[in-house]
């Protein structure tokens, strides 16, 4: 759903569409993953522009940004485990004076008493207190740099103006957005898109129910995925390639059909 809206949204308005893998996790990585999906994409006629970009090349931007945050004290070395903070809310401080227990530490995000607040162009107006969200980290505990400031980096290198992407991210930007402006560096627009989701609330992707795409029945899934985004295209498209159903929503396609939308219970 993500890949498709912001294909759409980029085509749409005459811009680039650019796809990144997030391969800094080493060990979770599943071989030939990355390369299946690129050829998923192919399959559905989702052509990208320009390189595909790996973040697993990208480690000495990510260092000469940890050591900028570093330098200006806006990091802070945490020894507390995943179970260590397994409790509500965001994390307490604990190790803002210094770790409190040794051994290996992650590095955290220093943030303030400060309101973010943007507009979403699917969401519309979101605030958020950065104390209610906590320090974030930025580089873990085995030394993988975060997603949060892998993603603030290669926007800003790639020269990325608008970011398409489901909405179970929202609440990831006001940490995104603080550290775009501890650096320096500029925030694009953010649209964050309704997620397909059973009816129990559960994220589809996250469900065994969930199933792989199959490339052989590209014109079908795009025509089903349009609908669930609000955008049904004419029956008479039905059995078209994917091709010439993603040149009529490319046409048609408009953020304001699902405005406010941050779910879309998949039919049974």
């Amino acid at each position: 759903m993500a890949a498709l809206g912001s294909y759409l949204d980029a085509r749409r308005h005459g811009g680039r569409w650019l796809v990144r893998i997030e391969d800094l996790d080493r060990e979770r990585e599943i071989a030939g993953c990355a390369d299946q999906m690129l050829r998923t994409l192919e399959a559905h006629g989702l052509a990208w522009d320009g390189a595909v970009e790996y973040q697993s090349r990208r480690r000495a931007c990510y260092t000469q940004a940890l050591g900028e945050l570093g330098r200006r004290g806006l990091t802070f070395e945490c020894s507390c485990s995943r179970r260590d903070l397994s409790g509500e809310g965001g994390y307490p401080g604990t190790c803002r004076n210094g770790p409190q227990l040794p051994g290996p530490t992650a590095t955290r995000f220093r943030i303030d008493e400060r309101q973010v607040e943007f507009h979403d162009r699917a969401q519309g107006v979101c605030s958020f207190r950065l104390r209610e969200r906590g320090d974030v980290v930025v580089r873990r505990r085995d030394g993988t740099f975060a997603y949060q400031l892998a993603v603030v980096v290669d926007d800003a290198r790639q020269g990325v103006t608008d970011v398409g992407r489901g909405a179970d991210l929202l609440d990831n930007t006001p940490w995104q957005i603080a550290l775009q402006q501890a650096l320096g560096l500029p925030t694009p627009r953010y649209t964050h898109l309704p997620v397909i989701v059973e009816r129990d609330d559960g994220k589809l992707s996250k469900s065994r129910r969930s199933l792989a795409l199959d490339s052989r029945e590209a014109g079908p899934q795009i025509y089903q995925a349009l609908t669930l985004l609000q955008h049904t295209p004419p029956p008479t498209l039905k059995l078209e390639s994917a091709s010439v159903i993603l040149a009529w929503a490319a046409a048609h396609w408009s953020v304001d059909r699902f405005r406010g939308l941050r779910e879309v219970p998949v039919r049974q």
